[in-house]
């Protein structure tokens, strides 16, 4: 079964952008301004394209957007999807909260 949280994309794909540390970095550097890609490979000991084909998992995964601006491309974050993640992860937190909860009763019990 796969479960939609971000309108248009599965959340499995998202889970595996979020996957790599270089990913979750852009990421980072995204949410708070519009970036170029060259500015953010400078941040990074690999070639532009690797750094180029790391946005390109992000924005098919639909955490960020990029728009073309004469010769760069520039990178947003999409906070619609990043809230997305962040509402399932909250909601899968919440249910190993209540097994805790549960579980640390019948320890009491016994």
């Amino acid at each position: 079964m796969v479960v939609h949280y971000a309108e248009g994309t599965d959340t499995d794909q998202i889970l595996r952008a979020l996957s790599n540390g270089t990913r979750r970095d852009i990421l980072r550097r995204v949410m708070g301004q519009d970036v170029c890609v060259s500015a953010i490979a400078k941040h990074y000991p690999m070639s532009f394209a690797a750094v180029q084909k790391h946005v390109a998992v992000l924005e098919s995964a639909g955490l960020v957007d990029k728009q073309a601006s004469g010769r760069e491309q520039i990178v947003r974050g999409n906070p619609g999807t990043v809230c997305a993640v962040k509402d399932l992860l909250g909601e899968i937190e919440d249910s190993w909260r209540i097994r805790l909860d549960r579980f640390e009763e019948v320890l009491k019990d016994n």
